[in-house]
């Protein structure tokens, strides 16, 4: 899931061709040079990652009340009166199931680093430590002073650069890029199963009630049940197609191996895209298997002892665009 390979062009860029005469050969264009993954990696890939941002704090308060308040009437309103036990048993099972995994996954999609590139790296010690060609240039972020991995944009949010960024959503407060991507399609697609459960639950409780005596139908009077059965409704609908769309366009994306701000800035042909279901291992962790659908998978209380690489320290270089000086 995570690109080990920083963005490195030929300051020949027009030229993208072999050269045979005495003075050598030019880099192609779009040239990429391996990076140890340790190096480009956040430092805070292994500890917790929590965007202190108040809208997005507010969103996601707001995103868990709807889910407990849909809970709410779903038990109290339609599943404890019922009649019929099995009916209760299953649906309660199921609502509460997928509930819990579309919080879990909205958790993961907000606490995990989406790929956050380290903060002032562009340095002449850090550059020199890559082991660039001559004749090619890497590029600094003028906002956080890192140097840009390929395909890497900056959030004004998360105050930085992150690696296939997709776009921040302020409902998990986060951005959503190469390392939570999954999350963020759990996430969706949990959300618009519950939203369409309870709305089937709502349409049979209605159609139930409407044939019986309504003091019946719920512990609550009719007036208080049809008033919150009707703001449960309205909620599910507009969710269901929210999350639904949502749900289509990163799975599109991932497909197509092109991200929405890609897509927005008409970046697309710039680098070698993999095929759907390569790409769909590669967002999902793995080989198809029920792990796609659990937002735990990967999660381990353990500590990673990987020892990492040292990022060289020294003074933020000036230039944006730095040539790689030539022997």
């Amino acid at each position: 899931m995570k690109s080990p390979v920083h963005r490195c062009r030929d300051v020949e860029h027009g030229r993208g061709q072999t050269g045979n005469g005495a003075g050598g050969s030019f880099l192609q264009a779009e040239q990429r040079i391996p990076i140890p993954k340790d190096v480009i990696t956040s430092s805070s890939a292994s500890a917790m990652w929590f965007i202190r941002d108040a809208c997005g704090i507010v969103c996601a308060i707001i995103t868990w009340l709807l889910v407990l308040y849909a809970e709410f009437v779903v038990l109290f309103v339609m599943l404890l009166p019922s009649k019929s036990l099995t009916y209760s048993i299953v649906n309660g099972t199921l609502f509460n199931t997928l509930a819990f995994l579309a919080l879990a996954s909205h958790l993961r999609a907000m606490c995990t680093d989406p790929g956050a590139v380290p903060k002032g790296n562009a340095t002449k010690e850090y550059i020199e430590s890559l082991q660039l060609k001559p004749g090619q240039v890497v590029y600094k972020c003028p906002k956080c002073c890192s140097i840009k991995p390929d395909r890497a944009h900056h959030c004004s949010v998360c105050k930085r650069c992150i690696r296939k960024m997709d776009h921040h959503c302020p409902w998990v407060n986060n951005c959503v890029g190469e390392n939570n991507q999954k999350y963020f399609v759990l996430f969706t697609m949990y959300i618009a199963l519950i939203s369409l459960h309870s709305l089937t639950m709502v349409v049979f409780h209605f159609l139930n009630c409407f044939e019986d005596d309504w003091t019946k139908c719920s512990t609550f009077s009719p007036p208080a049940t049809v008033i919150l059965l009707i703001l449960l409704c309205f909620e599910g609908l507009l969710f269901l197609i929210f999350t639904s769309v949502m749900f289509g366009t990163q799975v599109h994306s991932i497909c197509t191996d092109e991200t929405g701000i890609e897509r927005l800035k008409g970046e697309t042909g710039k680098w070698v895209k993999v095929p759907c279901w390569e790409a769909m291992q590669v967002a999902f962790g793995g080989p198809f298997s029920l792990s796609w659908c659990s937002p735990f998978a990967g999660l381990s209380c353990k500590k990673n002892t990987a020892e990492h690489v040292t990022v060289p320290q020294g003074e933020i270089i000036e230039e944006d665009v730095i040539e790689i000086p030539l022997n």
